[in-house]
């Protein structure tokens, strides 16, 4: 979601989407599956210093961790998950949803 001043990021993100469904297109010829990754707020450090209200502004009622990521990472991996083709994975807790940020 787009917020004042973060053009460059909102292009950044939005050429990420574009070129992973034409990377999609161009190789699936070779059975090759591409997809990205839209992570919301995932929490690097300082995870037990955030307040109850940053978590409960996730429709999953907590800020995310970088294992959330990485489940989703190994999820879009498995081999029989070939039919997830051009996707972009939005991982928010739902936040990106709600689109009220306290």
């Amino acid at each position: 979601m787009s917020e004042q001043g973060a053009e460059a990021y909102a292009a950044g993100k939005g050429g990420i989407i574009a070129l992973t469904h034409a990377l999609a297109a161009s190789l699936s010829a070779y059975g090759i599956q591409v997809n990205c990754i839209s992570p919301g707020w995932i929490e690097t450090q300082n995870y037990e210093k955030l307040s109850e209200e940053e978590h409960l502004q996730h429709f999953s009622q907590r800020v995310g961790k970088p294992n959330d990521i990485a489940a989703a990472c190994i999820f879009l991996s498995a081999p029989e998950n070939n039919f997830i083709n051009g996707t972009n994975l939005v991982i928010g807790g739902g936040m990106t949803k709600k689109m009220i940020y306290i």
